[in-house]
């Protein structure tokens, strides 16, 4: 309740900007996570880039998981937040962000109040992990790509800004210098035209402890040296000097790295400057081994826990070549490879060799938690890729990639069966042959097991009905997906009869029933003819919907959510 109403007046204090001045001084620190968050909600970029200029503590975290409350971030109050860490960085050279308040008194004086207050900004470190959309979404969202290179601009800029500032201060000390040895000047020509001179000073200066020449050539001496410094004749001074720039900000984010923002990453990982820049999780689209083994190079060691590399021509030597370089970053305990063309095939020569090097590879990650392979086309692999796994993993996901029978029978017997969290084995055709090996798989994982997709497996009536005993015992389960399987009305609510009885389960993504489609689908169709065939517009779709909310009322289920809404389903949204 108090929070609520934290977050409620938090929400009336940002919404008028012009107020602004007459509280910003004098918050509480405990406050400003309240009002910055108002302020990311209701779209007002002015007021995000003051609290964040006046940052009150060593962290700003931006971001976070993803929850159903959650929207995606605005871009202006996104761009206003690094603009305004970046103004802070001058603000701080300059001693702190000077904030006047000016106010009449209260005994009704024709004149003002004015008060300074020195406002000092103790940022260390910028997290925007997770601030990002969907690329392209609805709304004026930012998304990964977009904050990428807004990130990547900021660190280049912060950089560009030291230089500024350093010109202007050595333009500033030069002509201070320059002013007082044109006042010695003038002094020894005063000095000269009055001939007062001191007796002892043996007649080289004017009156004073220090010799006019002496003092004159001191100034010269500090001239010359900070020309120098300025000019870049001593360059490895100056060379040394920009390594050891002091850091004031580390920067934390997740990447997006494609062709168009590859350059700018670059630049701006080998930029230092006043912003150090951290990726906690990298994703990379349609570039190069060498690009990617480039990018890797230049990552901070610690921190990065997960790589995801999408539609890049890996191969199986390719991938063998990255796992190394992986192997180098100690955190790492995720792995994701999506149409990365390995196409594994036993008739091309080295084929063997390379995927031995690529199980060599994988066995130097020693956090490795999470692995995700899909459409690799690597049938009756896995026990190649999964044996030498130092550790068990707790999510796995295999969409697409042809598993044998032989893979599920190494499967259910691994050691990374009774540790699974996540199993993922949408559109891996199962059938007979292969529902032992499901049935032991899910009886391993059953304690620990939270997220099953089995969508587009070609799952029957008959196949489920065999395998709804084996969902029965996965108590632990919070979301069940099985999208795109031939199933009729009569075995949807079998389905949902067995999901009310599990007390974790919140989600379950169901198909249509065979029922809804129009005439002429096959008896036994695949998942992409189930994805193109039209429904029956003659059949009203909420029957089947009433029907399977009926068994949730029955039961008293109200916290179980039924859809078949592939597109908009999302597992991760359940607590």
């Amino acid at each position: 309740m108090v929070r609520c109403l934290v977050s409620l007046c938090a929400r009336e204090v940002v919404r008028n900007h012009s107020s602004s001045p007459s509280w910003l001084g004098w918050v509480p620190r405990e406050l400003y996570r309240p009002l910055l968050e108002a302020a990311f909600a209701s779209g007002r970029p002015l007021a995000v880039g003051e609290l964040a200029q006046c940052w009150p503590e060593r962290t700003l975290r931006v971001g976070g998981p993803k929850t159903k409350e959650s929207i995606s971030p605005n871009r202006l109050c996104v761009q206003a937040l690094l603009l305004a860490v970046v103004r802070g960085l001058g603000d701080r050279r300059s001693g702190g962000f000077v904030h006047v308040l000016m106010f009449h008194c209260t005994l009704k004086l024709p004149h003002c109040i004015c008060i300074v207050i020195l406002i000092r900004c103790v940022l260390q470190v910028l997290d925007l992990c997770g601030l990002h959309g969907d690329e392209g979404g609805t709304g004026d969202s930012m998304g990964g790509w977009s904050l990428t290179v807004a990130v990547c601009t900021m660190v280049v800029q912060a950089k560009a800004g030291v230089k500024r500032t350093q010109k202007k201060d050595g333009d500033r000390e030069r002509k201070r210098f320059s002013a007082l040895e044109r006042e010695m000047d003038l002094k020894r020509e005063r000095a000269q035209k009055k001939g007062s001179v001191e007796p002892n000073s043996g007649g080289t200066g004017f009156s004073g402890f220090v010799s006019e020449q002496d003092l004159t050539k001191g100034v010269r001496r500090r001239m010359e040296t900070e020309r120098k410094k300025r000019t870049g004749l001593e360059d490895s001074n100056t060379e040394e000097k920009e390594d050891n720039c002091d850091v004031l900000v580390h920067v934390r984010a997740d990447l997006f790295v494609n062709a168009r923002s590859w350059e700018r990453v670059r630049v701006a990982l080998t930029t230092s400057g006043p912003l150090k820049l951290q990726c906690r999780y990298l994703r990379v689209e349609e570039i190069s081994v060498s690009s990617i083994r480039t990018l890797l190079s230049l990552l901070p060691r610690l921190g990065l826990l997960g790589v995801d590399i999408r539609y890049s021509s890996l191969g199986v030597a390719g991938l063998a070549e990255l796992l190394p370089l992986l192997s180098s970053f100690p955190s790492l305990n995720s792995l994701r490879l999506h149409y990365c063309n390995l196409d594994f095939r036993r008739d091309q020569f080295g084929q063997e060799d390379a995927l031995r090097s690529l199980s060599q590879g994988l066995a130097s990650l020693q956090e490795l938690r999470r692995l995700s392979l899909t459409a690799l086309r690597l049938p009756g692999q896995l026990r190649v890729l999964l044996s030498s796994l130092p550790q068990p993993l707790e999510i796995l996901e295999l969409p697409y990639l042809s598993l044998s029978p032989s893979d599920l029978a190494y499967l259910s017997c691994s050691h990374h069966a009774s540790a699974l969290q996540q199993l993922d084995l949408s559109e891996n055709r199962l059938d007979d042959s292969t529902l032992p090996s499901i049935r032991r798989l899910l009886s391993q994982a059953s304690s620990s097991l939270q997220h099953l997709s089995l969508s587009g497996c070609g799952l029957t009536d008959s196949l489920l009905g065999l395998l709804l005993p084996s969902f029965g015992c996965c108590r632990a389960l919070k979301s069940l997906a099985l999208a795109l399987n031939p199933l009729s009305m009569a075995g949807l609510l079998d389905l949902v009869q067995m999901a009310v009885r599990l007390p974790n389960l919140r989600q379950l993504l169901y198909p249509n029933p065979l029922e809804d489609y129009q005439p002429g689908l096959p008896d036994l169709p695949s998942s992409a003819q189930l994805l193109d065939w039209p429904l029956d517009e003659s059949t009203d779709i909420n029957v089947t919907s009433s029907q399977l909310n009926r068994v949730l009322l029955d039961s008293g289920r109200g916290d179980l959510i039924l859809t078949c809404d592939l597109l908009n389903y999302d597992k991760d949204l359940v607590a």
